[in-house]
């Protein structure tokens, strides 16, 4: 693997999890038949949020969504990449407490569906607040600090950069990805982020194609997660793309491991608790819709945006991996473009980033290695015979 490979990849992967999480802004919350009603047909592109067209403002979440804003999803998986670029090395529980949490709580960053420069925090959901909460304040081990939390996707939405760090190293991302994303989640929210990891870094592997990408994540999953990707990306396989009707073979073969239910905006009593039946929506969603557009990564994003619910997570995961997969030129140049001034970010600045940390933690690697390769050398030599 080349560094130009891997930066073409970092580049379009995180690029489009950017762009997938600000197209999908604008949808999130509503079921696919209620945008599509809205807007009169598929969303195709940049729209404002149904909510604001809507005169609908919510005290918890009074946020400028759509408009071609990106939501928390990226400005976490920013924080996560200055975490990288700080270190340099493996992330491990700890440093989410160490080196995450600060930023969350100490430096202010642009929020564009604010407007304004605030602290981090201020702009986050209440799972993603319980990091600061059991971490800073509560004094937990981030080893478990994510036990009690609401199992949600909010460790997936941000770990794409845990499947560059070990690019073409899937076993490696998933074991990473479990150790950090222990700091904020727990069950299948903790499962979802392993393997979407793992993905990422099948993804970016020269010669990776949709169906090794499936088989990393079946391969590593375990439990509810396995099942609903395992049911999802064959209802993907049975698709010519999402539209047509596509959209609703998607959620029939999910609807089984849902912990969330009809509709996304009333969850029941049993919804995001511990299980080893469920799944979080928004991984599987995001591997059915790569699979039916054939890895075509415009199609997946607008496949998020147009299926709704969680719809920027969704979007971005499926960016995420559609760029990885596809590279330089894999999403639309003009969407990166207008994101990017809408949300006053360069989106291609975290996956140059993120490529050069993932040389260097190979280097480092290389060197543990070589050291263990010297132990062991010497523990396996046979002891000179000693005359009796």
């Amino acid at each position: 693997m080349t560094k130009n490979q891997l930066t073409s990849g970092a580049v379009a992967a995180l690029a489009a999890a950017a762009v997938g999480d600000a197209l999908g802004g604008a949808t999130e919350g509503w079921e696919a038949t209620e945008i599509a009603e809205h807007f009169g047909g598929p969303v195709e592109g940049i729209v404002p949020s149904i909510r604001r067209t809507k005169g609908i403002e919510k005290p918890m979440s009074p946020f400028h969504k759509g408009d071609g804003h990106i939501t928390d999803d990226t400005l976490m998986t920013r924080a996560l990449v200055n975490v990288y670029s700080e270190k340099r090395d493996h992330l491990d529980a700890f440093d989410i407490e160490s080196r995450l949490v600060p930023q969350l709580l100490e430096d202010k960053v642009w929020i564009p569906e604010y407007g304004r420069e605030d602290l981090l925090y201020h702009r986050l959901f209440l799972a993603e607040k319980w990091l600061v909460a059991k971490l800073k304040y509560a004094h937990a081990d981030p080893r478990e600090g994510g036990v009690g939390n609401i199992v949600n996707c909010g460790a997936a939405m941000y770990i794409a950069p845990v499947g560059i760090a070990n690019a073409g190293d899937p076993d490696g991302a998933y074991a990473e990805a479990v150790e950090i994303s222990g700091a904020h989640q727990s069950s299948y929210g903790r499962e979802a982020a392993a393997v979407l990891a793992a993905a990422i870094a099948e993804a970016v592997r020269p010669g990776a194609t949709v169906a090794s990408v499936v088989d990393t994540c079946l391969r590593v999953a375990h439990d509810g997660t396995r099942r609903a990707i395992d049911a999802v990306a064959a209802a993907g396989a049975g698709l010519n793309g999402w539209r047509d009707g596509g959209l609703a073979v998607l959620r029939d073969a999910f609807a089984p491991y849902d912990s969330v239910g009809v509709p996304y905006a009333q969850p029941g009593l049993g919804a995001r608790i511990p299980s080893r039946l469920q799944s979080i929506e928004e991984l599987p969603l995001a591997i059915g819709l790569l699979v039916a557009t054939g890895g075509d990564c415009n199609e997946t994003v607008l496949g998020g945006v147009n299926y709704g619910r969680d719809s920027d997570s969704i979007a971005s995961m499926g960016g995420a991996l559609a760029g990885a997969l596809g590279g330089a030129g894999a999403i639309r140049g003009d969407w990166v473009e207008e994101v990017g001034e809408a949300s006053h970010y360069d989106l291609e600045e975290p996956g140059h980033v993120m490529a050069a940390v993932a040389v260097d933690i190979l280097a480092r690697d290389a060197e543990r290695h070589a050291r263990r390769v010297e132990a062991m050398q010497a523990l396996v030599a046979e002891e000179p015979q000693v005359p009796v």
